[in-house]
């Protein structure tokens, strides 16, 4: 008898830890990879990326959220706000904005980085404690100005969603990267055609470095070996590739026309840059910047990410008032998104590579 006991117990734990195995898959796959868009005047869509649609909105469009990046583990994602003038926290599961942390004017590029947010924001005539833009009738300054203020880069704890310090930049400061340590920070600033590059933890500048006049740089993304900073030329229509440790320009590589966002495919071995005014993302290789394809486009897609598997590729497109969706290797479409009017960003989770993460 005692022995048919513990032969049943033997039996019983066995089938224990093969249901338990049997479910791993099954909750793997009640979770599946999500898109985040922003959307300027319905919120953030969430996309089912295994069915290819809209899932979920989340209803905050009268902020104007425009840049996004995840964080803890997917658990939340940042918004940058351009008319509340904050960037909000995000709860993925729910939906609810739980935290918010007051930026400034127009705040618009968001990255996460060793427990803290970047984001990018143009002072103006207003600061963190006061209300947005001026006086009514106030007229707006002119992008180009020179005496305009310089745009600042807020530091944000995640810990206790504080701005622990704003880091003065150039003018109008758009794109944002890391070195492979991560031990510096790269931005561009398209209003004064320049480069900054910050210690990371500190925000201490380390360099400035001059671009080609009137090019107004816009994204920019490190190479996979970290040898090089790229940044996109929207103006003329160039891709300049940087020495990541002298800063002297090696190449420039003509692109079509408007290039913003760029990212290299999952592998390291194509860069793509998206052009927008010519309604083009284009391909090159990673390597030798040799132009490989180009793929007809919407209107207005600066932003763009590949899916977590590396199959395809999602872009936003804001004058399209969609998001479109393309086979990442024959490079034809899939599919088309409506429902998200004025698509500014997009990011996964799995996260992957994007123009933006």
């Amino acid at each position: 008898m005692r022995k048919l006991e513990l032969a049943r117990g033997a039996i019983a734990r066995m089938w224990c830890v093969v249901l338990a195995v049997a479910a791993v898959p099954i909750a793997a796959q009640a979770a599946p990879p999500l898109a985040y868009v922003t959307s300027e005047t319905e919120g953030v869509g969430v996309i089912d990326l295994e069915a290819l649609t809209l899932i979920r909105t989340y209803p905050i469009g009268a902020d104007g959220p425009r840049g996004l990046s995840l964080a803890d583990s997917g658990r939340h994602l940042l918004v940058a706000n351009k008319k509340t003038g904050d960037l909000s926290l995000i709860n993925t599961q729910t939906g609810e904005v739980v935290k918010r942390a007051k930026i400034g004017m127009n705040p618009e590029f968001v990255r996460v980085h060793g427990g803290f947010a970047y984001v990018t924001y143009e002072p103006g005539e207003t600061d963190r404690a006061g209300g947005m833009g001026g006086p009514p009738g106030h007229k707006e300054q002119d992008d180009d100005d020179p005496n305009r203020p310089a745009a600042e880069i807020a530091m944000v704890d995640l810990k206790s969603f504080q701005v622990l310090r704003s880091i003065k930049s150039g003018h109008e400061t758009e794109g944002m990267d890391f070195s492979r340590d991560g031990k510096l920070m790269a931005v561009t600033n398209e209003g004064d055609d320049t480069v900054s590059v910050y210690q990371t933890a500190s925000g201490k500048h380390v360099k400035s470095v001059s671009l080609p006049k009137g090019g107004r740089p816009r994204g920019i993304r490190l190479s996979p070996d970290g040898r090089h900073w790229l940044v996109t030329l929207e103006n003329t229509g160039k891709l300049i590739v940087l020495d990541a440790n002298t800063y002297q320009i090696r190449m420039t590589v003509d692109t079509k026309l408007g290039p913003y966002g760029l990212a290299y495919d999952p592998a390291g071995k194509r860069l793509f840059v998206a052009a927008a005014r010519d309604s083009m993302l284009q391909v090159f290789d990673a390597n030798t910047y040799q132009h490989l394809a180009d793929i007809p486009v919407g209107k207005r897609c600066w932003h763009f990410s590949f899916t977590p598997d590396g199959s395809k590729i999602v872009m936003a497109c804001g004058r399209s008032n969609a998001v479109l969706v393309f086979d990442a290797n024959t490079y034809q479409p899939v599919k088309e998104i409506s429902g998200l009017p004025l698509a500014w960003g997009v990011v996964t989770w799995p996260r992957s590579k994007g123009s933006i993460d």
